[in-house]
């Protein structure tokens, strides 16, 4: 990519992971996480959510029933997020979002909402703030853990999760997680945003 302050991510380099062994991988290497903070880069505006009780009632016009469902999962994700403060990590994600959101992200933002009132941090950054990062393409999907490893989220042409793939490099993660770090630095808390852009949440 033109401008961007990091090396292309090129799949030779990495190791190509099928879903099963993604999940698997991405949970050993979170349980070794000690002392570092993890990382998440949203950019694509959609995602198929195959289990997703809240999502199939804002899907189908009930926010109310979308709402209580998210809020339902206030105690787990509040353990999740302590056991990581445990490890001496936190679990932070930046959203890129474009406007007007789509149906699918007005749901994520609130959904990322919940996860920021219980303990992971989430900013957003508009789609222009990452446009010159973008000439050759959006920015990819992206997690990395521990400053360890980098995992690139790999999609079906319907926007279901297909596998990652995953890169060891230490120059390749560094680099990354800085980037990732610099965009969570400029991007704005999850509750103001969606407090200001989100329909239904408007004052």
């Amino acid at each position: 990519m033109h401008d961007i302050p990091v090396s292309p991510l090129d799949p030779a380099e990495g190791d190509w992971l099928e879903l099963d062994e993604y999940s698997d991988d991405f949970d050993l290497h979170e349980e070794r996480t000690r002392n570092r903070d993890s990382w998440k880069l949203e950019r694509k505006q959609y995602f198929k959510e195959s289990n997703s009780p809240s999502w199939n009632a804002f899907h189908r016009g009930d926010l109310a029933e979308s709402e209580r469902l998210l809020k339902d999962r206030a105690q787990a994700l509040r353990e999740e997020a302590e056991e990581a403060v445990s490890r001496g990590s936190v679990f932070r994600r930046v959203r890129i979002a474009e406007q007007p959101p789509t149906p699918y992200l007005q749901w994520e933002l609130r959904s990322l909402r919940v996860r920021s009132e219980n303990g992971e941090p989430v900013r957003v950054l508009p789609a222009a703030a990452v446009s010159r990062f973008e000439s050759e393409g959006p920015l990819p999907e992206l997690v990395i853990l521990g400053g360890r490893v980098l995992y690139r989220v790999m999609y079906t042409e319907e926007s279901a999760p297909k596998g990652a793939i995953r890169f060891t490099d230490p120059a390749t993660v560094t680099q990354w997680e800085r980037f990732i770090a610099d965009l969570f630095a400029t991007g704005e808390d999850i509750t103001s945003y969606v407090e200001r852009e989100v329909v239904g949440d408007r004052g």
